[in-house]
């Protein structure tokens, strides 16, 4: 328990484009927002080079100079953008807890959950160089796809997303591999006959990823081991695309909240609204579908004015 409680309208727990534009609009609407950007400011956008499909920005913008963009914004306004972490909340009152770093007892009238979800990635090292050099390896096909245009890329995945995203791939490259670790694939059956049915899309099952090869700066190939043969080799590609899934950042809420199986805030459809009375949710921390910048904008947006009107409905 802290010293001093800090008492706030309207607090919004995460940054990136849902908690940024939660940010810009709270502020506008005089709510004295208070932002603090959690382990990852700026979000997963921060990981991606190039950002082309977010509206306003013809020539292109890197991920960590939109958010850089947005927090100014938002500052412009009057957001009070902090730096650390929720570590605890208590929804149980009328008054909505909120612990920063362990230390910091938050006393808000309203809560935006902006906390995102997090890409599983297979843990290699080269993997990680890759994704941090922004050479080649991406968990998102929609955003990133792109930049493949008539080239080889490979794909690791068995569930829907996987497919889904290996048939928006094929539309792109020349080439798509799709690996899949075990005998069969976790999807349904209609995603998989789809990927069956795509001539350049070459389905490798019972096979593992070893390595992601390049020069240090991107990617050349993609060793691969074949469980069935126990042969390893190499599979020539500029792109190595990971879709096991994501982890939305929302453990710290699962006592009060009401979540998916997989841990996705379940919100009133149309609304920002949780199950808890002022308290709200935006972008991919209750999105599974598209989990596109624009989109956590979009929510983002919706969180502050359905927080605004809950405020407005207590005067």
């Amino acid at each position: 328990m802290s010293d001093t409680i800090e008492k706030i309208k309207c607090l919004i727990i995460g940054s990136g484009p849902a908690g940024y534009t939660a940010a810009i609009y709270a502020a506008r609407a005089n709510m004295n927002p208070v932002l603090y950007q959690g382990m990852q400011p700026g979000g997963q956008l921060t990981t991606t080079n190039e950002v082309e499909n977010f509206p306003g920005y013809v020539d292109g913008v890197t991920g960590p100079e939109m958010m850089v963009q947005l927090q100014k914004q938002a500052e412009r306004f009057g957001a009070d953008i902090r730096d650390g972490w929720a570590t605890k909340v208590d929804f149980s009152g009328g008054i909505h807890k909120v612990w920063i770093n362990d230390a910091i007892e938050l006393h808000c009238e309203t809560v935006i959950i902006s906390t995102g979800a997090s890409a599983k990635y297979l843990g290699l090292a080269s993997e990680q160089h890759y994704l941090q050099m922004g050479g080649g390896v991406s968990a998102c096909a929609v955003c990133d796809g792109f930049f493949y245009r008539n080239q080889e890329v490979v794909i690791v995945g068995a569930g829907d997303s996987a497919c889904e995203e290996a048939h928006y791939l094929s539309k792109l490259c020349k080439k798509v591999t799709m690996l899949v670790r075990s005998e069969k694939f976790r999807a349904s059956k209609i995603m998989e006959e789809r990927v069956r049915k795509t001539e350049n899309i070459e389905i490798l099952l019972n096979h593992d990823t070893v390595e992601v090869l390049g020069d240090g700066q991107v990617v050349e190939a993609i060793k691969v081991l074949n469980k069935t043969t126990n042969e390893t080799y190499d599979i020539p590609a500029t792109g190595f695309f990971v879709a096991i899934g994501h982890k939305p950042n929302t453990d710290i809420f699962k006592e009060y909240l009401t979540l998916d199986e997989t841990g996705y805030i379940i919100n009133t459809p149309g609304t920002s609204k949780t199950n808890i009375e002022g308290v709200f949710v935006a972008g991919d921390a209750a999105d599974h579908v598209y989990r596109q910048a624009i989109t956590a904008a979009g929510t983002g947006c919706m969180a502050a004015l359905d927080a605004e009107r809950y405020l407005a409905a207590k005067e």
